[in-house]
């Protein structure tokens, strides 16, 4: 039995990872500490084999007030907790990255490869890349560490921009139809691939993904369609958008271009269990 403990107490991909292995009981015990206080450094590390780091802050902000705050969460807290795990026996350390330390989305298309070097673009993307090359120095072959760079993750209950697209889904009768391509997540496919890093043991750097790339007007009428509404997409605005999405972020996040190629997401054993209408479906009903 592989005994757990996560680092950051009820983050959305933490309570989903701890749902989603709940249906292998003999196989996995599995714990939460807050990490919002210093209560965490009086938790004995040793007892469990694994401690995955979900705590930090989730969301990017152009709010130059929070940048301090970014370093000191998604960095130093990082730092400090795999130093610890490292001191007191854990065999395996798995730390949450992001697709955002190659920098933003783009209104061209924008395909990231084994060979792109990560540029991030603000202290969001920094942060979690400072994070990652602290981290790597601790590995031995006594303290295994796996890094993950997901792209947008989204499912039941998920935050950020697919909620607010679902919303419109159900609202509007029209919707921009954009030629763009993404990288998407969908939660239970990454709480299988996270449960696949610990029962393999794994180290190193990862890149999952869903099998499909993802454009957003026909996730949008996915969603739609699953609560039994129709939704026209229309080309009428996209030259206005085009402009647009230079100026203003939300545009480009939206209908920008962002995407890993498929190499790199391969693994040995299969983790992309819903396709992209399965996790629609299962996301809205």
């Amino acid at each position: 039995m592989k005994k757990i403990l996560i680092t950051g107490a009820n983050s959305y991909i933490g309570t989903s990872f701890e749902k989603w292995i709940s249906q292998y009981p003999d196989d996995y015990f599995i714990e939460t500490v807050d990490t919002r206080n210093d209560l965490w450094t009086e938790i004995d590390f040793s007892y469990y084999d694994v401690v995955f780091h979900v705590a930090g802050i989730a969301h990017v902000s152009s709010d130059p007030n929070l940048e301090d705050l970014y370093y000191k969460v998604n960095r130093d807290l990082t730092i400090k907790i795999a130093q610890k795990a490292k001191d007191q026996g854990v065999k395996q350390f798995l730390f949450m990255s992001s697709i955002i330390v190659y920098g933003d989305s783009s209104c061209f298309k924008k395909v990231i490869d084994i060979r792109t070097v990560p540029s991030p673009s603000n202290a969001y993307g920094n942060s979690k890349l400072q994070a990652e090359e602290s981290i790597k120095s601790l590995e031995d072959d006594k303290f295994k560490i796996v890094i993950l760079r997901p792209p947008m993750i989204y499912g039941r209950g998920s935050k950020g921009n697919y909620p607010k697209l679902a919303k419109a889904a159900r609202k509007l009768p029209i919707f921009p139809d954009i030629d763009n391509e993404r990288s998407m997540l969908h939660i239970d496919n990454l709480c299988e691939f996270i449960r696949l890093m610990i029962i393999n043991e794994e180290s190193g750097l990862f890149f999952p993904q869903n099998s499909e790339y993802v454009k957003t007007s026909e996730m949008v009428k996915l969603v739609a369609e699953a609560h039994g509404k129709k939704i026209k997409l229309v080309k009428v605005f996209n030259w206005m958008l085009k402009i647009m999405s230079n100026k203003i972020i939300i545009i480009n996040k939206v209908f920008g271009n962002l995407v890993y190629d498929h190499s790199m997401s391969e693994y040995k054993e299969d983790y992309q269990i819903r396709d992209l209408k399965d996790s629609i479906k299962t996301t809205e009903i």
